[in-house]
């Protein structure tokens, strides 16, 4: 399939490539990130571009590797009047997402005590396949989360009102409608609030290493002040209940989408126009577990407060313990942006991919609208995450939006061949590195080499200018599932 450079680190792929494509593919990478794409990817990207009401282009970032349907790292609007929605370019880990929390303690401090605080936060924080949370909710309880994310628990004493402006949409979505939710799914994600999870999804204690600040006015803004500062960053989302919600609503699309005339290339495509009933009940249904990850993000931090006063003997507002930002990945979203000169609402899709509002822009928390949105790019337990910002720049080139990690370069089979988990624990703890994981093959899967070389990942963002890099971040403890 021809790729044709058409910037700096931009690449397309013309309509003419595939028959139906609407719009060009457009991928972000270097040259060498570019060569080590999996052929799906640029399969994927290219069936998204046929899709009904897409606009501008099918993007897909330098994390982009196959997913289901979209490739994850993609990134795709469609116009909200004729265009469709589509479960495989949101995911079924419906707002899998980020969440970092700033300290005012440092490495010297935390040190001495790193495997206590490990140990006792995976005992606080469930991991790990069927994991169940410490809120047994009713059904009218349940029903009240899906409506007010995050909200609804802070609401109950489970965090900090200020928590709510530092989390994207204030931590609640709004269009939610539980009454669109099967009951299966509300059986697999009601007893889940609180829960890691498995996979990739990670609970981290993290370091600024020397040299690690690149921006030191916008870090500030940030509350990061010096090297050898400790955060903690969290990675998960709505489990079980999100991919109840994305597999019910893909069986339906697929059984209806024809009767709209929609023919896609690929099955796990199927969709509907976003105003017809099943395309709005879809959405009601998606914001009501994008809203049940970001109470699953809360009650875990709720924890991380709890854990970590009693294990430093001080309140944890003493602490520092605030939240810096918390941002989705895997959503479809209402905006409004400017294409070829005329403003429209889209359906904005990011799976795998992460906003990057820049200075000024509407939902950018107070606090942060000078400088633009904090963005989070989470790494491997091995090699780190970084801290960036959102860009006026990436407004007008991919709808505020950029990579949301380093993205994977191997299956997890194939991490599973090459080493064996509690050889990897090891490694890491002689690298000062302490982990604690329900699965030991689950953290063969998430090896370091399994994944892109984060620091390419980030050179490629911030030299495109969809988000600038601000702090390096190196871990020091990790809770895996």
């Amino acid at each position: 399939m021809k790729t044709l450079p058409v910037g700096d680190c931009v690449w397309e792929i013309p309509p003419g490539e595939k028959p139906g494509m609407r719009v060009p593919a457009r991928i972000y990478a270097s040259e060498a990130l570019l060569a080590r794409m999996d052929e799906g990817v640029f399969d994927q990207v290219t069936n998204v571009a046929c899709l009904p009401g897409i606009v501008r282009a099918a993007l897909c970032m330098p994390d982009g590797h196959w997913g289901y349907g979209f490739p994850i790292g993609g990134v795709a609007a469609f116009r909200a009047d004729t265009g469709v929605i589509s479960p495989g370019g949101i995911g079924f880990d419906i707002n899998c997402g980020m969440r970092v929390l700033r300290t005012s303690l440092t490495e010297a401090e935390v040190r001495p005590k790193l495997a206590q605080l490990v140990d006792a936060l995976f005992a606080a924080v469930p991991s790990g396949v069927g994991s169940k949370g410490f809120v047994r909710l009713s059904g009218d309880e349940f029903d009240e989360v899906m409506r007010e994310g995050a909200r609804w628990c802070v609401r109950r004493g489970y965090g900090w009102p200020e928590d709510l402006d530092a989390t994207e949409g204030g931590g609640c979505l709004p269009g939610a409608d539980p009454d669109q939710v099967s009951q299966r799914a509300v059986t697999r994600g009601r007893d889940q609030l609180g829960t890691l999870g498995s996979g990739n999804h990670y609970l981290e204690v993290q370091v600024v290493p020397p040299g690690g600040i690149h921006d030191p006015r916008v870090a500030k803004v940030f509350g990061i002040e010096q090297p050898g500062q400790i955060l903690v960053m969290l990675h998960c989302g709505s489990r079980g209940f999100g991919h109840q919600i994305g597999t019910d609503y893909l069986r339906r699309f697929d059984q209806v989408m024809r009767g709209y005339g929609i023919v896609v290339r690929d099955r796990e495509l199927a969709c509907a126009p976003f105003g017809s009933p099943e395309g709005r009940a879809y959405f009601g249904a998606m914001l009501a577990a994008a809203n049940s990850a970001f109470a699953n993000r809360q009650l875990i931090t709720h924890r991380v407060r709890e854990v970590m006063g009693r294990v430093f003997g001080r309140d944890p507002r003493d602490l520092g313990l605030g939240v810096i930002y918390d941002v989705c990945h895997n959503t479809a979203k209402l905006e409004r942006h400017t294409v070829d000169g005329e403003p429209l609402e889209l359906v904005v899709h990011r799976k795998g991919a992460t906003r990057s509002f820049g200075p000024g822009a509407p939902d950018v928390p107070a606090a942060y609208r000078e400088v633009g949105q904090p963005v989070i790019i989470g790494g491997s337990m091995e090699t780190g995450s970084a801290l960036l910002v959102g860009t006026a720049h990436a407004m007008t080139e991919t709808f505020g939006s950029t990579a949301h990690g380093a993205g994977r370069s191997m299956s997890r089979t194939q991490a599973k061949r090459r080493v064996w988990g509690e050889a990897l624990i090891k490694q890491l703890g002689e690298r000062g590195i302490v982990v604690r994981a329900a699965s030991k093959s689950g953290v063969a899967e998430e090896a370091g080499f399994a994944y892109k070389d984060l620091g390419e990942v980030v050179d490629v963002v911030d030299r495109l200018d969809i988000s600038r890099r601000v702090v390096s971040l190196v871990p020091i403890g990790n809770i895996k599932g």
